[in-house]
């Protein structure tokens, strides 16, 4: 990943893409509902990213499934490039349009089709988030556990296989999405499998398009699996020593077993930050923020458990409450960690990355991290999801200054190496987009043609997100 400059996008250099036949298209088919509006290609683009926005040559509202299979049929026909766009939160470049082309809105298919409470699965269009699902559920005593920080769309959070806070006991979208339906790149409709927990039948397409960053096709319903919401929700923290202390407590709860719901690192740097912007008082050392669910005799006994194992590491200060306020204001803590960093210096321009590697080797790879930073006069706060091996760090840097963003470039790219030596990878959940192109042929070497071939069998004419992954 580089900090301002984009990566070489050789392998889509041959396509004779012609935009300007899609857009007018595009005009006569949609009228209204497509824009070439300056200020509307400008919200349909990597915001959140530090890379560089490139614009769409203009965006179509979408306001069904139809609309998505007539865009792409159109596209197709004149091998126009295609992004889909959902909530716009992903970070590692996959809104741009590093070839011009046309950004499919999604947000007006924000539809929970069906719900079925015996099945515990709901299909859902792929503009509805997270949260609203989550509000929609609640009379049903369901809820969908994964939750990136950001409210994201469910549809952005299939493509980019995202995961998050919990996903240490839930898992990730690619354990949680059963069935997809999804346009592909000649605006043919599929079905990747059917409404059934488990199948025997045929390839694992929902696999394959589940984390495919809109490179495929664009997916138009998802059917989820749900859970029962817990009858007791337990949160705790408590603080470590050392990061080390921290991490092999971790690593010892996952070994006993102990069914935690979500567990937190946040290391100095990232306490302190929290402290100032969420007017919290948490001791200044590394941190551990967990979550119990259960019945009420089982969180308090997981809760238990894991105090005896924290004490064999010197852990101080533990605390636990099921109180809903008190939980809701740690873990409102925990996701405004970005507003947190970004105000410690508020010039700066936020980079934000992720590796994750086996649980074994995290300890190692967040103090080999944060040595790395202070050499390098670097500041980045850590927070992890290191139930699962998965840690962020927070860079931030002057854009201005050419030798911080040299510094910068080459701290990201020892980062990335880090984790692909330790057996891990370059990226935990944010996605490869634009940013880590490089690192997954570091990562799987000849595994990367295979995907290409994928690639290039479904998509001959390269109009899906092109530039991203591969």
């Amino acid at each position: 990943m580089t900090v301002l400059n984009q990566n070489d996008n050789a392998m889509f250099k041959d396509y004779n893409y012609n935009i300007f036949g899609a857009v007018d298209a595009l005009k006569k088919e949609f009228g209204q509902q497509f824009s070439i509006s300056n200020s509307v290609r400008e919200q349909h683009t990597s915001t959140t990213t530090v890379h560089q926005p490139e614009l769409p040559d203009g965006v179509v509202f979408a306001s069904s499934k139809e609309d998505v299979q007539k865009t792409v049929k159109i596209c197709n026909d004149f091998g126009c490039p295609i992004i889909p766009f959902g909530a716009g939160s992903s970070l590692e470049g996959h809104l741009n349009a590093n070839f011009g082309g046309i950004s499919i809105d999604m947000n007006n298919l924000n539809k929970i089709i069906e719900v079925h409470p015996e099945d515990s699965t709901v299909i859902v269009q792929p503009g509805v988030t997270r949260e609203q699902l989550n509000t929609y559920l609640r009379d049903t005593g369901l809820f969908f556990p994964i939750d990136p920080g950001a409210n994201a769309s469910i549809g952005g959070m299939t493509a980019t296989r995202a995961s998050g806070t919990n996903a240490v006991r839930y898992g990730t979208m690619k354990d949680n999405v059963i069935s997809l339906e999804v346009v592909m790149p000649n605006g043919e409709i599929i079905k990747t499998a059917s409404r059934a927990k488990k199948s025997s039948a045929g390839y694992d397409l929902t696999r394959l398009i589940v984390g495919s960053e809109g490179t495929l096709g664009v997916i138009t319903e998802i059917t989820l699996k749900l859970y029962g919401i817990p009858e007791e929700i337990g949160a705790g923290r408590c603080t470590f020593p050392s990061v080390k202390d921290a991490t092999d407590a971790v690593i010892m709860t996952i070994q006993a077993g102990i069914p935690v719901a979500r567990i937190e690192l946040l290391d100095v740097a990232q306490v302190k930050a929290v402290n100032n912007y969420s007017k919290l008082n948490l001791p200044e050392s590394p941190l551990l923020l967990l979550e119990f669910h259960g019945s009420k005799s089982s969180v308090k006994e997981q809760s238990e458990l894991f105090n005896e194992i924290s004490k064999d590491f010197d852990a101080d200060n533990f605390e636990w409450t099921s109180n809903i306020e008190e939980r809701n204001k740690l873990w409102k803590a925990r996701h405004d960690v970005y507003y947190a960093v970004k105000a410690c210096r508020p010039e700066a321009e936020y980079i934000a990355t992720d590796v994750c590697v086996p649980i074994s080797r995290l300890s190692e790879c967040i103090m080999d991290t944060i040595e790395d930073m202070e050499k390098n006069s670097l500041f980045g706060p850590i927070v992890g999801h290191v139930g699962d091996g998965n840690f962020h760090v927070q860079l931030l840097i002057d854009p201005k200054s050419q030798k911080e963003v040299e510094v910068a470039n080459g701290f990201l790219e020892r980062l990335a190496h880090r984790a692909i030596r330790m057996d891990g990878t370059c990226t935990g959940e944010h996605g490869v987009g634009q940013g880590k192109k490089q690192y997954l042929i570091d990562e799987l070497g000849p595994t990367v043609n295979f995907m290409k071939l994928i690639k290039n069998e479904l998509d001959p004419k390269g109009i899906m997100n092109p530039g991203k992954i591969l």
